[in-house]
């Protein structure tokens, strides 16, 4: 890297590299422009290397070494089943998250796109400087887009450590602990709690409001803690996490509930209690951007900053922090710089929670419709009365369609069961193109699917349902 004041001339930057960044700037090359990507730490970002990728990994690695131990549904049984949790890591390493970082560096470099490695921070409106150890470089730019996503909030009385952990250490343990508790019930804690009861660990989640993954509706999780209880996961609700004291082999954990404070020892303690945008090391004030609350930046239907060259996406920006909202923002980012008349319409934006069983949802809720005033139609259909659902012993569950009472117009779904990750897209699908359950129930569905569960609510809604 050059090193001094001399600046080098950039179109299009883009700040980060993760799924919001690395899409800008493909998609960005794409449409003719000369991209370049700083990256200060690992291509693919967050998701890739340390967060949504990894944790599914282990999420499979779990359920395989659980189904390894009990089969006898399916007349299987195995003795002295045991796991080689090192080999587990370098599984996930090298052969999920090393093939697609790497395969990601290629598409870089495939669409000529410049990758500079290094921290960058805003000079002025149009110069930033990257500094990667003893050397510094200063760059000019015409459009930037910032996607610097975020990083796990460290509470109170819990200062990452040896014992004490944040997602990725949670990730990246070298045994599979004998005690682990978790601090907050949402989307990562319940997942990595997950993880562990299924690798046989005793597991305490420690949730601060009512209810674990409150984003769901209260059938969705109550399948969930059912499922959580028959691996002995202890969910404490309304509980106020206060101090870790790391001992030699272990970690004390105290928490308060109902006014009574309570000591539990574990090998390590996850804490999972949100993410802060990566906002605060850009010097965005020096370049003009104006920074709202919690960090967040506000942008227009395009990623527009206060800045009008100035783009930012994915979690720097208002909304869920989800990696595939991410993505769809850098897409109209992109096209936004190249002049294209693209906006982001969020009117169906899965979410999707890899717990046992899987949650997923889309759309409008029953009772975001109702807030809006809106007069609707819910029909819920049982995986027991599906037949491929029979057939994996996986009948937990339902699909739920939200649709309106005159129209029949699909308004928003829920899927709660085997699958639920892969069965939301149709139901996305079927909201982004505003279509109606009747166009749903006469979709010739293969059978024996789980996708048919989506054709039988559909039919169940129209009142003319035939396998229930």
């Amino acid at each position: 890297m050059v090193v001094g004041d001399l600046a080098l001339e950039l179109e299009t930057v883009v700040i980060g590299s993760g799924p919001g960044g690395y899409v800008a700037a493909i998609r960005a090359a794409q449409l003719g422009q000369k991209v370049a990507i700083i990256e200060k730490e690992y291509i693919g970002g967050v998701c890739l290397n340390v967060g949504c990728i990894p944790s599914k990994a282990l999420i499979n690695a779990g359920h395989r070494y659980r189904e390894s131990l009990d089969s006898k549904a399916f007349g299987i049984s195995a003795d002295n089943v045991t796991i080689d949790f090192a080999a587990t890591q370098e599984w996930k390493d090298t052969k999920v998250v090393k093939q697609l970082t790497s395969g990601v560096e290629m598409l870089l470099k495939k669409n000529k796109v410049e990758i500079i490695r290094g921290t960058a921070f805003f000079n002025d409106t149009h110069q930033l400087r990257v500094v990667n150890g003893d050397d510094a470089q200063s760059y000019t730019f015409k459009n930037a887009i910032i996607a610097t996503g975020s990083r796990p909030i460290e509470i109170k009385g819990f200062k990452y450590g040896k014992r004490v952990l944040d997602s990725t250490g949670g990730l990246n343990l070298k045994e599979i602990p004998k005690r682990l508790v978790v601090i907050g019930g949402g989307y990562i804690g319940s997942e990595l709690a997950g993880v562990y009861a299924n690798l046989g660990t005793e597991i305490t989640i420690l949730e601060g409001g009512p209810s674990i993954l409150p984003q769901f509706d209260k059938d969705m999780i109550k399948l969930v803690e059912t499922e959580f209880k028959s691996k002995n996961v202890n969910i404490v609700t309304n509980a106020m996490a206060k101090e870790a004291k790391e001992l030699d082999d272990a970690v004390a954990i105290t928490y308060a509930v109902d006014g009574k404070d309570v000591t539990i020892e574990a090998d390590y303690v996850l804490v999972t209690v949100g993410r802060r945008p990566n906002t605060d090391e850009l010097s965005l004030t020096v370049a003009g951007v104006e920074v709202g609350e919690r960090g967040l930046i506000p942008v227009d239907n395009q990623g527009r900053t206060s800045q009008s060259h100035i783009f930012a996406i994915g979690d720097v920006v208002p909304g869920a922090a989800l990696a595939h909202k991410a993505s769809y923002e850098a897409k109209v980012a992109a096209e936004a710089i190249s002049g294209h008349p693209s906006a982001v319409d969020y009117v169906a934006i899965p979410a999707v929670c890899f717990t046992d069983p899987e949650l997923a949802t889309v759309g409008l809720t029953e009772k975001e419709a109702k807030e809006q005033g809106l007069v609707v139609k819910v029909s819920k259909f049982p995986f027991g009365a599906n037949g491929r659902a029979l057939s994996l012993n996986a009948t937990e569950g339902f699909v739920r369609l939200i649709s309106d009472k005159e129209t029949g117009l699909l308004l928003g779904g829920q899927v709660a069961g085997v699958g639920a990750s892969d069965i939301i897209a149709e139901i996305g699908l079927a909201v982004e193109a505003r279509m109606n359950v009747e166009d749903l129930s006469l979709t010739i569905h293969a059978h024996p699917t789980l996708s048919e569960t989506i054709m039988d609510a559909s039919e169940l809604s129209l009142g003319l349902p035939i396998h229930i």
